[in-house]
């Protein structure tokens, strides 16, 4: 009977035939200039693990727990296909096989969108308080106290 890492290496694999698609999408592994450390993780299993954050919306930390891939590798990975614009390339790959098979309307297409102020975002002069009746005050380390702005004969006076 497969271990529970098996089963959630298995269940959260990327098909065959999608990797297919992706693998020459990749770009060539670079050997590191000192020709130390570690090897390089596998490629499929680092996809594997950046499916996996962008379907279950977990964080890049929680994949340590999964051990499909470690959460470093995975993240560091996802930010060099970004960058060589691996997705952008399999987003466009995914569109022309779908209008192969399905069929686009590129006829017809719309776009949302919206320009308005941001609802709680006050005058340019600064932020209002939330409350008229609201006592504003500067946040202060925890170590230090707030004082007045008016002087006592001792010196500055502690608030009240």
């Amino acid at each position: 009977m497969p271990d529970n890492d098996e089963q959630a290496h298995r269940d959260w694999r990327i098909p065959d035939e999608l990797w297919e698609h992706i693998e020459p999408l990749l770009p060539p592994r670079k050997p590191h200039p000192l020709g130390c450390h570690r090897p390089r993780g596998d490629d499929r299993q680092a996809m594997d693990a950046i499916f996996f954050v962008l379907r279950t919306g977990c964080q890049w930390n929680a994949l340590n727990e999964t051990k499909i891939c470690s959460s470093s590798s995975a993240h560091r990975r996802f930010q060099e296909w970004v960058e060589a614009d691996v997705f952008v390339a399999l987003w466009e790959q995914g569109l022309v096989e779908y209008d192969a098979i399905q069929g686009i309307d590129w006829e017809w297409l719309a776009m949302d969108g919206a320009m308005t102020k941001a609802p709680l975002g006050g005058e340019k002069g600064g932020q209002e308080p939330h409350g008229s009746r609201q006592n504003r005050h500067q946040t202060q380390r925890p170590h230090r106290r707030p004082w007045r702005a008016h002087r006592s004969g001792r010196g500055w006076r502690e608030s009240e």
